[in-house]
């Protein structure tokens, strides 16, 4: 952290940095912190004496001398580093994210942090990369580019698809980021049908409101935007799945508790599901952010999920990494920190 901020302190050149100091902090999850302190310096012309916590395993003494952390989605603020966090003085929680779920909320609230989050940002960051992993699957180009990379230019049968305009996709969650991605597909000439617990008003010019079983029994293509409530458990299991219309494709992009990993892959493995893709899974944290290039991944059901490309397509929860969606997270977490210290209290408060 001392080299980091030296750097960024004295603006030392990015081609000037050390190589293996780089190498280090990608592996180990930070790298986010530089262009998160890149950022600050461009838009707010500021360093931020403020320190990050990323894995359950990280070093956590890099918050020592800090008043706040920051965290993002794959950054858990469980017992143990509440209790750390606390020992060494930090006095605000914040979390770049619109999901809370990686913070014990009850623990940290009895050890007396002041916490915020993000409500919203680019929905568009999230709605377009759910795009792009479910044409990725349509058209199979994730199978068509990986056989081009090994010489094979021969046009097969597994390349042959629909066209998104012949298709129904069925948005789950028709929050901010729901509607956008049922905005994008509809102007791509998809049908779209859409489901939420609410009753959405102005959505008519581009989706039609279904209730679920409908939605799974006409959708060629399922998006997942909806927020994981632990009290409800999975969305995406067994039963959900098999009232799926056979070969369709499901893209999660949401959270990945929503979802039974092991279900998709005996639905893949079936030939019911035609493709999964998910920027988030089930107990990433051990999974995303690390290097297993040349090894095997930390449980059997991540590395199927791997073994099963290209049918099954995964991403590092890297959905808000766009430069809109980190200017605005940026910018909003800075501002509920302001708003903590400057009247004690915060509008986007946890």
């Amino acid at each position: 952290m001392e080299k980091l901020r030296d750097y960024l302190v004295n603006d030392v050149p990015e081609d000037e940095w050390d190589k293996d100091f780089l190498k280090w902090y990608e592996k180990k999850g930070v790298f986010g912190e530089v262009i998160l302190h890149m950022i600050l310096k461009e838009f707010k012309n500021t360093i931020p004496l403020i320190s990050k916590m990323y894995f359950e395993d990280s070093f956590s003494q890099e918050a020592k001398g800090f008043d706040a952390v920051i965290l993002r989605g794959n950054c858990f603020a469980n017992k143990q580093n509440l209790d750390i966090y606390k020992k060494l003085g930090v006095q605000y929680v914040l979390t770049r994210t619109v999901g809370k779920d990686h913070i014990d909320i009850p623990y940290a609230k009895e050890l007396g942090f002041k916490m915020a989050f993000v409500p919203g940002y680019s929905p568009n960051a999230i709605a377009e990369l759910a795009v792009t992993h479910a044409m990725m699957l349509l058209r199979h180009l994730a199978y068509t580019t990986s056989e081009a990379h090994k010489g094979n230019f021969v046009v097969d049968k597994h390349m042959f698809s629909k066209e998104i305009r012949n298709c129904t996709v069925g948005v789950i969650g028709l929050g901010r980021i729901g509607r956008v991605c049922a905005q994008i597909f509809h102007g791509m000439g998809a049908k779209v049908v859409g489901q939420d617990v609410f009753q959405i008003k102005g959505i008519d010019d581009y989706a039609t409101q279904v209730e679920m079983d409908e939605l799974l029994k006409v959708s060629d293509v399922i998006s997942l935007h909806c927020p994981y409530i632990k009290e409800n458990g999975k969305v995406v299991t067994r039963e959900f799945i098999s009232k799926m219309k056979d070969g369709a494709i499901l893209v999660n992009a949401a959270r990945g508790q929503l979802v039974d990993t092991e279900a998709v892959i005996e639905a893949i493995e079936s030939g019911k599901l035609g493709g999964f893709a998910a920027d988030t899974l089930d107990g990433e944290a051990d999974l995303f952010g690390k290097d297993f290039e040349g090894g095997k991944a930390p449980n059997a059901i991540f590395q199927k999920l791997i073994d099963l490309y290209p049918k099954v397509l995964l991403s590092p929860h890297l959905g808000s990494f766009t430069d809109e969606a980190v200017k605005n997270m940026v910018e909003t977490t800075y501002e509920n920190l302001k708003e903590y210290m400057e009247t004690g209290d915060c509008k986007n408060k946890i």
